[in-house]
């Protein structure tokens, strides 16, 4: 599968994302951070403007639902056009049905942790997972400093994907930078959530292919 680079369009500019978006045609997926004002204290997107989105370009959306009732409306983002949709297990009331609702309507399904939430009792889960969003910042809001206490969980989760045997790929969210991803990536991630590294750049394209090299320099597991 290799490194993937997913921008979040959290940083860009509101007024003009199908342009934002046109910017980062060597994007993987274009990230769509969902926000509710309940879960994180931040109001973001729906799926109304999500569907708009999605007619504008060919790189596929990767929804991140930052939501209390992800049980009710997940559907709606992939019925909205999102190739991939993760819920926060925080705010799940039945998190395998759930990811088995997602893939069973045509997206890949993802789990996401807040940062003081363990990986250890949901490993028997990671089967019935397409991805694993580890955040390594407190979810609401973007710009934030990377939490290098993350690391070990990062590296905890890649173990019990290897261990299993499974490709379920395993994402980081939060602070991720030239200065950062590299580490991230040596314990064991390979999706790359980066927001202000790549749209406070002068070229976006340029720096998600800097982020992708120095995220597959440092990656021992690929």
């Amino acid at each position: 599968m290799g490194i993937q680079i997913t921008p979040s369009i959290l940083n860009a500019d509101f007024a003009a994302l199908g342009a934002e978006v046109a910017r980062i045609p060597g994007a993987d997926w274009v990230h769509v951070d969902v926000m509710d004002n309940h879960f994180v204290p931040n109001l973001t997107f729906g799926p109304t403007m999500v569907e708009a989105l999605s007619k504008t370009t060919d790189v596929p959306l990767d929804a991140h639902l930052m939501i209390e009732d992800a049980d009710d409306n997940a559907l709606a983002y992939v019925e909205a056009g999102c190739g991939s949709v993760t819920f926060h297990v925080e705010a799940t009331k039945a998190p395998v049905r759930l990811a088995r609702e997602i893939r069973s309507h045509g997206a890949r399904a993802a789990m996401a942790l807040k940062p003081a939430t363990p990986i250890e009792p949901y490993e028997d889960l990671l089967a019935e997972l397409d991805m694993v969003l580890v955040m390594t910042v407190e979810p609401g809001f973007g710009g934030q400093n990377f939490l290098d206490l993350c690391l070990p969980k990062i590296r905890r989760a890649r173990a019990m994907l290897d261990q299993q045997g499974i490709e379920t790929w395993l994402q980081v969210d939060g602070g991720v930078s030239l200065e950062t991803i590299g580490r991230c990536a040596e314990a064991g991630a390979d999706v790359f959530v980066a927001g202000s590294a790549v749209y406070s750049a002068d070229d976006p394209d340029l720096m998600i292919s800097r982020l992708r090299a120095t995220a597959e320099t440092a990656a021992p597991h690929l």
